[in-house]
């Protein structure tokens, strides 16, 4: 059986490091690195990275993390999605590594 995985989207580097903080201080969690995307539209948005945090662990822990974070995110710049997988599949486990940080 997988861990769970909570995945958060926040705008913004400030505000992903806030609620990593958060989140990891709520509950027992592992951390994924980050990941990013700067879409088309990045002038019409707060701040124009948008940035995914994805925690591991229980599902109770992971909800309890998703659930800090979203609320520390909110107080800063704001979240655009959160999701949490249950029991993430071994195919999904490879796709987590994988982050826009290291791309030039």
């Amino acid at each position: 059986m997988g861990k769970a995985t909570g995945i958060i989207e926040v705008y913004g580097l400030a505000a992903a490091f806030a609620a990593l903080d958060a989140g990891c201080k709520a509950a027992d969690v592992t951390v994924e690195t980050f990941d990013k995307n700067k879409p088309a539209n990045a002038e019409k948005l707060p701040v124009p990275l948008i940035v995914m945090i994805k925690f591991r662990g229980t599902v109770e822990d992971v909800k309890a993390a998703v659930e800090a974070a979203e609320e520390t995110a909110k107080s800063i710049t704001g979240v655009i999605s959160k999701h949490i997988i249950s029991n993430t599949e071994p195919s999904t486990e490879k796709m987590l590594k994988l982050n826009a940080f290291d791309k030039k």
